[in-house]
């Protein structure tokens, strides 16, 4: 009897190996592409204890078996792909429980399973007047249990945070086969947890001891940076000062090395009803720290940014923009004057600055934007104050469609993000881009930089022919070079869209021998026969990772 038989036999889900399947599954966002065995659609919880406890009776016949977690499959790390068992939560994990107020302080929350789609979720989220401000840019695909699973960010973040920040607890089946609940503890609840011999007392008294013992390096090791999902969040666990102890806060981002995602009770806020932007047309890099500073003084709730190759592509498809915008042609067209003038002038900044500020009425967002130009006077920029909500939707889609708009019209070619998520701090911009800019003129690639410049944190995705016999080599060359100058300048090599294959060949090198070690002992204390989701965060390499570089358009 093979293993799809065996699963069968007591799963009520879905259990597939057909070729259509495991082709689809063999791939998410990424440039990677590996094959699954098997994929499995849980019914229900019990489903996932029963897949794990077989799959731990296997590993003691020293099979080698593995599960893997996936959500909608938007990861643009490779995060989801494995060789052996697909577990995906969309088909039947995928249900809003509750969605409620929290009396005790502002906001509400939401309890939801990891399937449900990230706009099925806002959707009754926005209905109870509330949204997760998480606001990652494929929210119209991903899930929720993939944003946990990733510590997903987006637009809002400056103002709000990742998806660290609002994730209250979760339930996640463990290597045992059973079902816990991590949230914030006392140090006396921490106690009383550590009791016992299960797997979830062993966690608690192992872990406890390890970031007791190495409190002061795994505090030192948070990357300085405002948004991280590198490595495990080892940091946020223990806080000594308020005497809490919290896996939960170290689960977001572990990318499903550590267990199965069952439930997430989120935290919720109130949307801001209006907004105004303010647009910055910058050509001097160096200008860019004191910009910054003096706009994010009135704390705008995006700070977002795109490169002139994006704002070239836009012009370039403009009929297309106005299509994605929905609007008259001709009255769309003309809000692009001043862009078409710059361009035919000469006048093509380096880079565009975006900083939307919201109110509860238009009056406190206008206010708000106006008072951040006023503070830009005298720095010799050419800006703009937008006055309506389709002059907004006029920059949103040049920074999020350009490049979509040209990897459509390109081609033979693919988006390859591999070097597409790293942040420094927003001060050391000026030094950073031009060394960044000059990496990639090194090899001849079509590519868009854009960002959320508030944070110092940039998306740079080429164009590639992958099949090219040359890009292997460009790829691995470029992630070494990439990585190397983000790390001498303190950043991280992913913000927002975590390790997986394109990055856990470098997690060493990023925290160091020590931390690194300290990770290695956190996988094996959660997950002792490597059940879950190998060969991500740590026992990773490169080679690896090229031998799966998927090489389809």
């Amino acid at each position: 009897m093979n293993i799809t038989e065996k699963i069968r036999q007591f799963f009520k889900g879905d259990v597939v190996d057909d070729e259509p399947s495991l082709d689809e599954y063999s791939r998410d966002a990424s440039i990677f592409a590996i094959k699954p065995k098997i994929v499995t659609f849980p019914k229900d919880v019990n489903d996932i204890k029963n897949l794990v406890k077989f799959v731990s009776r296997e590993k003691l016949e020293k099979l080698e078996i593995s599960l893997t977690p996936r959500a909608a499959g938007t990861d643009m790390s490779g995060g989801p792909l494995t060789d052996s068992v697909v577990v995906s939560t969309t088909r039947y994990l995928n249900h809003v429980k509750e969605v409620g107020d929290l009396p005790a302080r502002a906001g509400g929350y939401a309890i939801t399973e990891p399937g449900v789609f990230y706009r099925d979720f806002d959707k009754l989220t926005r209905e109870k007047g509330y949204i997760l401000p998480s606001y990652p840019a494929s929210r119209e695909l991903c899930a929720v249990g993939g944003m946990v699973g990733n510590n997903s960010g987006g637009e809002k973040n400056l103002a709000y945070g990742e998806t660290e920040r609002w994730v209250e607890s979760l339930k996640m089946v463990l290597a045992d086969g059973n079902e816990v609940e991590f949230s914030k503890l006392s140090f006396e609840e921490l106690e009383e947890k550590k009791k016992g011999t299960s797997l979830e007392a062993e966690i608690y008294q192992k872990m406890s001891r390890l970031l007791t013992d190495n409190y002061d390096e795994v505090k030192a090791a948070k990357p300085q940076v405002s948004k991280n999902s590198s490595g495990y969040f080892l940091w946020n666990v223990m806080d000594k000062v308020a005497k809490t102890f919290d896996l939960s806060r170290m689960i977001v981002g572990s990318q499903g090395t550590l267990g199965i995602i069952t439930e997430i009770k989120f935290r919720l806020v109130k949307p801001k009803e209006h907004a105004r932007m303010l647009i910055i047309f910058l050509k001097d890099f160096n200008l860019l720290p004191e910009i910054v500073n003096k706009v994010m003084a009135y704390k705008p709730e995006s700070f977002e940014s795109y490169d002139d190759n994006t704002l070239k592509i836009g012009l370039k498809f403009l009929p297309d923009i106005i299509k994605i915008m929905k609007g008259n042609f001709f009255t769309m067209a003309f809000q692009f004057l001043p862009e078409f003038w710059m361009a035919l002038s000469g006048g093509i900044p380096k880079i565009i600055l975006m900083a939307e500020f919201t109110g509860d009425i238009d009056k406190e967002a206008y206010e708000k934007t106006v008072q951040a130009n006023i503070a830009l006077k005298g720095m010799g920029l050419k800006t703009r104050v937008t006055k309506t909500e389709k002059e907004i939707k006029k920059y949103w889609a040049f920074r999020r469609e350009s490049f979509n708009l040209l990897r459509h019209h390109m081609k033979g070619t693919r988006t390859a993000p591999f070097i597409d998520d790293v942040i420094v701090k927003p001060e050391k911009l000026p030094e950073f881009l031009p060394k960044l800019n000059a990496l990639l003129r090194q090899y001849d690639l079509v590519y868009t930089v854009a960002g959320h410049i508030g944070d110092g944190n940039f998306h740079i995705i080429p164009l590639m022919k992958l099949s090219d016999p040359k890009a292997k080599e460009v790829i691995e060359n470029l992630s070494k070079q990439v990585y190397k100058l983000v790390i001498e300048y303190g950043g991280s090599i992913t913000a927002e869209h975590n390790d997986g294959l394109a990055r856990s060949p470098f997690v060493r090198e990023m925290f160091g021998n020590k931390i690194f070690f300290l990770f290695e002992q956190t996988e094996k204390i959660f997950d002792p026969q490597n059940i879950f989701n190998p060969v991500k965060k740590i026992n990773a390499t490169m080679e690896y990772s090229m031998e799966h570089l998927d090489t389809k358009i």
